[in-house]
């Protein structure tokens, strides 16, 4: 199955926060796992260990071109063994991006849905369907969030964890932030950046919180103004931003979570938003083998 590698925690130092008081780390899930890496890689660990109790020998999951997700599960069925089936939102385009071609070179078989089609994706008589198609699976929802990637993310935080005050991550379908809120202790706030845009996020993240009984020891707090348009979309901004981050710290941020999450942490820290004292955790989800696809898709050259 699954094995983690070391992950480290880095403190950053630069004069702005340390001179209000304030303590800032980054900590590197990006590090867990040299492919299926970030919050991917707890996401998956329990499904896989699951389709494995089933005797499943398919893997079968939905995603954009560019998905992460995508990318992830495929490196994570090579790696334990299973096949992968991938449902890919929209219609093929040769060549195929950096995501989908290591995707396929890892063995998934991509198959192409159309967006109507697509919206049918948690429909047990479309799921049916394609088991018609490939034969029995384990099906693994759309960015990976049920109630094992939430038993998976509510490892994420270790024991020497409980030092900080406030917990920051990016939110996408929300398996990361509900699996934290599981495990942060009374003291600590858990911070969550949406990639998305609107505030119905609060509202999705409410009802997945009760639906999976979830009550949180510590402070819950949403932030929706960090969004830089929508999913998947950016600003110079923030590609500036990433930038900046990268000739600071070294560490390579990606544009749809990370990169927002860190960039919308700052901008609270020079607005005066966190009390003398905090000690903030930045959790990094990985994401990185995104940043080709982005850099080929809009002529950047975001630093990898």
């Amino acid at each position: 199955m699954l094995i983690p590698q070391e992950i480290s925690t880095d403190t950053l130092h630069h004069p702005l926060w340390e001179r209000l008081g304030i303590s800032v780390a980054i900590k590197r899930l990006d590090q867990v796992h040299p492919l299926a890496s970030g919050n991917k890689f707890f996401k998956l660990k329990f499904n896989l260990e699951q389709a494995k109790l089933e005797g499943k020998k398919k893997i079968l999951t939905f995603g954009g071109a560019y998905s992460n997700h995508i990318y992830a599960t495929a490196s994570a069925c090579q790696a334990a063994g299973f096949e992968s089936i991938g449902m890919i939102r929209g219609e093929e385009t040769l060549p195929l991006n950096p995501t989908l071609a290591a995707a396929r070179e890892k063995g998934m078989m991509l198959h192409y849905v159309s967006r109507v089609d697509y919206r049918n994706k948690k429909e047990e008589e479309f799921l049916n369907g394609l088991r018609k198609t490939h034969g029995a699976f384990y099906h693994v929802p759309e960015g990976g969030t049920n109630s094992l990637a939430i038993k998976g993310t509510s490892e994420i935080l270790s024991d020497q964890d409980n030092e900080y005050s406030h917990i920051c991550t990016s939110i996408g379908t929300g398996g990361t932030f509900a699996g934290l809120a599981a495990s942060i202790g009374p003291h600590q706030v858990l911070q969550g950046f949406s990639s998305l845009k609107g505030d119905f996020i609060h509202q999705e993240m409410a009802d997945l919180l009760g639906k999976h009984q979830i009550s949180p020891k510590g402070k819950l707090e949403i932030e929706d103004q960090y969004h830089f348009g929508g999913y998947g979309k950016t600003n110079g901004d923030l590609l500036a931003f990433i930038r900046w981050f990268y000739g600071e710290f070294q560490i390579a941020l990606e544009p749809i979570y990370t990169g927002k999450m860190c960039y919308g942490v700052l901008e609270k820290i020079k607005n005066g938003d966190f009390p003398k004292g905090s000690k903030i955790l930045l959790l990094h989800t990985g994401g990185l083998q995104g940043l080709a696809g982005f850099n080929q898709r809009f002529g950047t050259s975001l630093p990898l």
